[in-house]
């Protein structure tokens, strides 16, 4: 019953026990409740200090339970009085807080996100990471992501969970485009799996624009050079460019598929959107290291690719295979 009120329930039981039998000594109190001397003198050391035990002025050295009605109200006065404590250090917390905030933004205007008319240049993962954590506390309606490069590094999604965790539990829309090989990397695909299950909108692409993230349609980061993320990144909210890359995003979201859904065939070559990209990139004159790069994927997997459809083709050779893929319109 005082278990709330800060009372242990061996100390609630020495106290019922005195009420109970206000003469019992310490003896009588150990054989009565079971406990060894040490606990109860701990526990009638607890009553002394909430104030529910006093000294007898009947007795000399003797302890007095003091009423359940004075008991309960000074138990509750002292938490008033806690409570008000810790609102009164809550208080001088926050203050401190904004004052810190205000003093770090002069220091550090990196990590801060660009004014209403600005874009900025973000330096490092760092200022990066900054930036987006107050970017994704500030989202209201939609966050809108590409990531390319097929597979994402582990602590680029440890550094994304709790982001997208915050954003999702808020109601945020996020849409997010992986590549179709993500598909086959086992951390990516259970991370974009955890995502949809969150509520988060996921789908997938052979090929995807440079990386982004675009926040109430009114922010964007992108990186300064898309071939070296870690390199730094451009935070705007220029309307015009902003505006091109929601554009871009769309463009390439209305392209893509569902996570969940397979790749279909196209009912002509059955090929997948995938092995038409590959043959497209291949015979615009890329190599396969290029060509796994745009597909993020590695030239192993290209050369792979290949020989399937090469064996599907029955080519002895890539420009015997590039002659029949012409042949069968299978680029159109």
């Amino acid at each position: 019953m005082f278990n709330m009120l800060g009372l242990d329930g061996v100390s609630e039981a020495v106290y019922r026990a005195m009420l109970a039998d206000p003469e019992g000594g310490v003896q009588e109190l150990c054989d009565q409740l079971g406990v060894p001397e040490s606990t109860l003198r701990g526990a009638l050391d607890k009553l002394a200090d909430l104030r529910l035990l006093r000294a007898s002025r009947d007795v000399v050295g003797v302890m007095r339970p003091v009423s359940p009605e004075l008991g309960l109200e000074m138990l509750l006065r002292r938490q008033e009085e806690e409570l008000l404590r810790r609102q009164q250090e809550f208080e001088l917390s926050k203050a401190a807080a904004a004052r810190a905030i205000a003093e770090y933004a002069d220091l550090r205007p990196a990590t801060s996100p660009a004014p209403a008319t600005d874009t900025r240049r973000l330096v490092g993962l760092d200022a990066i990471q900054a930036t987006l954590e107050v970017l994704t506390r500030e989202v209201s309606g939609e966050c809108l992501s590409v990531m390319p490069g097929g597979a994402q590094s582990q602590a680029s999604l440890d550094a994304s969970r709790p982001l997208d965790d915050a954003a999702m539990s808020r109601g945020v829309s996020v849409l997010t485009l992986y590549q179709d090989s993500v598909r086959h990397d086992p951390a990516t695909l259970a991370y974009a799996r955890w995502m949809t299950q969150r509520g988060g909108s996921v789908r997938t692409c052979p090929t995807l624009p440079p990386r982004m993230l675009v926040f109430d349609r009114e922010v964007a980061v992108v990186p300064l050079d898309p071939s070296d993320t870690k390199r730094g990144a451009l935070c705007t909210r220029e309307a015009g460019i902003v505006a091109s890359l929601v554009a871009l995003f769309e463009q390439t979201w209305n392209s893509a598929v569902p996570l969940g859904a397979d790749r279909s065939k196209d009912a002509h070559s059955g090929l997948t959107t995938s092995e038409q990209e590959l043959l497209k990139l291949l015979a615009s004159g890329l190599t396969d290291e290029v060509a796994g790069r745009r597909l993020g994927i590695s030239a192993r997997s290209v050369r792979r690719q290949m020989a399937g459809l090469m064996e599907r083709l029955d080519a002895s050779s890539r420009f015997e295979a590039g002659l029949k893929t012409a042949q069968h319109g299978w680029l159109n």
